[in-house]
């Protein structure tokens, strides 16, 4: 059977250093199918293909609101010409009502498990209009190796350089935050794979520098360390989300490859800055993730907040601004005050102001969220401080033998494709 799943394009931020990783959804949903699937991945941000290629069925796979608008494009020209289309991923999760309209199936929860069903359903043209697992996590030991080798690996480089392959050890996040669908996508329990599983998965990857894409690692202390003493033979260089900020923790990640961490810097307190001073004192940089326009700052917090950030030697910054998400808290607040005004998805990028803000018009928060990035990279553009932290991982994956040189006959090529995360 042909199986075309296709990764929609989507609207790419302003200010950003284009480059693009490549997505995890659809290879660990492949690592899930028959044995009898013949899988074809297309990755639109870097692909094109043609509709009259001969196919059997197609997926479409979503992770971000701004690709479901194209994700339903994709389908109904599909649709048009009698192909079925099945939907899944998690953006089709927070807008599965309005999928349905543009699919013959749609799958709602994790993979595992369950997708001999759906095929043999699709091969008995008994194909179910939704298919519900969300109330129903599969165990996370039947979390197979993620299958890249549906990946064109060529496509993920930027100036010849093998952007990062991305990994999860965990699902599920006992944290709720106000902005995050996290907790209704995977649930409130911390559920871990089987550490043996996690090593069969290290072990399959040959990219020394991965992206551990787990909602929070700092969930479970005694999980964490074990994760990070797993991770210390395989000599890997990865980046994750915030890890706990205990000295046993953190000299631990250090000695098992942490090259940087996502941190939240949402005020100028000295509790921020001293765990900025922590991470980095144990040789881990941080890109800073700051959220601009929630009802507690005003324009005047938002400025010193940049200028904190520059006090306080952030390695990067990424500034978003608050996106009200179907399924979060701030998605029903905000709702619920009449504050949302744009309902196009496309919009939905967390660079473009949908909702009123509590101190400052719409207009006035967009134009902080440019100043924010312009002021935070005025001495030094995004790209050279990516290359900075580039070159610290270079030195030591020279020291323990595992640096690999850039692919030369990639980098024109990788200077001439506009393509992000």
């Amino acid at each position: 059977m042909k199986f075309r799943l296709i990764y929609p394009k989507w609207k790419k931020l302003e200010r950003q250093t284009q480059f693009n990783l490549p997505p995890h959804g659809p290879v660990v949903f492949a690592a899930a199918l028959p044995e009898y699937v013949d899988v074809e991945f297309i990755d639109e941000n870097v692909q094109s293909f043609d509709y009259n290629d001969p196919v059997d069925f197609v997926g479409i796979s979503m992770m971000l609101t701004t690709q479901i608008k194209r994700g339903w494009e994709i389908a109904e020209e599909y649709r048009r010409r009698g192909i079925k289309v099945i939907f899944g991923g998690i953006s089709t999760m927070l807008h599965a009502e309005e999928t349905m309209e543009h699919a013959d199936s749609v799958f709602l929860g994790e993979v595992e498990g369950r997708m001999d069903e759906v095929f043999e359903d699709f091969k008995n043209d008994k194909l179910k209009k939704l298919y519900n697992y969300m109330p129903y996590p599969p165990d996370t030991a039947l979390i197979n190796p993620a299958k890249r080798e549906i990946l064109n690996r060529d496509l993920y480089y930027h100036k010849g350089v093998q952007m990062v392959d991305l990994f999860h050890a965990s699902r599920g996040c006992k944290f709720s935050c106000y902005p995050c669908a996290v907790s209704y996508l995977g649930g409130r329990n911390f559920r871990p794979r089987p550490m043996d599983k996690v090593a069969e998965e290290l072990d399959s990857i040959e990219n020394n520098r991965l992206f551990i894409v787990d909602n929070s690692l700092a969930q479970d202390t005694e999980w964490e360390k074990e994760l990070f003493r797993t991770l210390i033979p395989f000599k890997k260089n990865w980046c994750s989300h915030t890890i706990k900020d205990d000295p046993e923790v953190l000299d631990l990640a250090a000695q098992a490859g942490a090259w940087y961490v996502y941190q939240a810097v949402f005020d100028t307190s000295d509790y921020i800055k001293d765990r900025i001073k922590r991470y980095h004192d144990h040789g881990i940089a941080v890109e800073g993730t700051i959220l601009l326009g929630m009802d507690n700052q005003t324009e005047d917090d938002i400025k010193r907040l940049i200028d904190f950030l520059l006090e306080i030697e952030l390695d990067l910054a990424e500034f978003t601004i608050l996106t009200p998400f179907p399924k979060t808290k701030a998605y029903d607040d905000l709702l619920k005050e009449n504050r949302i005004f744009n309902h196009n998805w496309d919009d939905y990028n967390a660079g473009e102001v949908v909702f009123k803000p509590k101190h400052m018009s719409p207009d006035r928060l967009q134009e902080l969220f440019y100043d924010a990035w312009e002021t935070f990279y005025k001495d030094e553009s995004q790209e050279q401080k990516m290359f900075r932290l580039l070159m610290k991982v270079i030195e030591r994956e020279m020291t323990d033998g595992t640096y690999r040189s850039p692919r030369k006959d990639l980098v024109k090529k990788s200077f001439g494709r506009k393509v992000v995360r």
